[in-house]
């Protein structure tokens, strides 16, 4: 196995509209479960208008995943089955654990910029039942680690020495915003084993030291290897293969992305919109429960 993690994968996602008339761009889901196990879904929003996202997402439910939705900019309000409420503001981040189920409901306030991304980790088999937890990550209790050139924060997991402001109880999951100057390098070292993508906010970069600016990596699902030695620009996710230490080298406008790792499952899947169990039974049982009335357990 390479040392230097080389681009399995490149995606840009597609528009869509989400909630009660969201607009954002679904990054990856469903047809992307094998290769981002254990994450499912990652959903990116950038807007300057609150026509595009001001009705929200009310009431819904969820069941056998977690959501972890990150906002670099933005107002989103909150509330809960739990009877958690409050609001997501610049810098914080909401770590929801459905579990056995959870009805809750977000809804963007009309701000200068809305930029963020929610995440759906699966949860285990052993997991999926557990009970409902809310994890509230301001953005004040986030640990930032200011390198050359590179500020690193840290929402979840460890990063050299330090631990973040979250811990997964069952995906020991690594979060962290990486926000790099114009050529500036930075590297990343992690199980070789364990899923890493990024998804890229703003900027470009190359992701191999051998790498030039030269070319831009065009944006398509498959393998990449072609594409390991060119830039990637901004508004894309980048799935990495294996090695035990992810690069990457800024371009002349700096770059700023999430980087997102974990252990993967390796266990059936069965999704339906907001929830995502082992077996179509399980699924069925859900659904089941949410028109009689006993989803929240």
């Amino acid at each position: 196995m390479n040392k230097i993690r080389e681009i399995k994968k490149i995606v840009t996602g597609r528009q869509a509209v989400d909630g009660a008339g969201v607009e954002l761009v679904r990054v990856f889901g469903y047809h992307d479960t094998p290769d981002f196990d254990p994450f499912l879904m990652l959903d990116a929003f950038d807007a300057t208008d609150p026509n595009k996202y001001i009705k929200g997402f009310p009431w819904h439910p969820h069941r056998g995943i977690e959501t972890v939705t990150y906002l670099i900019k933005g107002d989103i309000e909150h509330g809960d089955s739990l009877g958690n409420k409050g609001s997501i503001l610049d810098g914080d981040c909401q770590w929801m654990t459905a579990g056995s189920g959870i009805i809750h409901q977000e809804m963007p306030q009309a701000a200068e910029r809305m930029l963020g991304a929610q995440l759906w980790i699966n949860l285990p088999a052993k997991d999926k039942m557990t009970t409902p937890a809310y994890g509230d990550i301001e953005s004040a209790n986030v640990p930032v680690i200011d390198e050359d050139g590179v500020r690193v924060r840290i929402i979840a997991g460890k990063y050299l020495e330090h631990s973040g402001a979250f811990t997964g109880q069952y995906v020991d999951a690594t979060y962290l915003d990486v926000d790099i100057a114009p050529g500036a390098s930075w590297t990343f070292t992690n199980d070789p084993g364990h899923t890493l993508f990024i998804y890229i906010f703003t900027g470009d970069a190359v992701l191999h030291p051998e790498a030039t600016f030269s070319e831009t990596a065009d944006a398509l699902h498959g393998e990449h290897k072609e594409a390991g030695r060119k830039a990637i620009r901004e508004k894309h996710a980048v799935l990495m293969g294996g090695g035990e230490e992810f690069y990457v080298r800024a371009g002349e406008n700096g770059i700023r992305f999430i980087l997102v790792t974990g252990e993967p499952l390796g266990e059936p899947i069965a999704w339906g919109g907001p929830i995502a169990m082992n077996t179509k039974q399980e699924l069925d049982l859900a659904f089941e429960e949410l028109k009689t009335d006993q989803f929240i357990k």
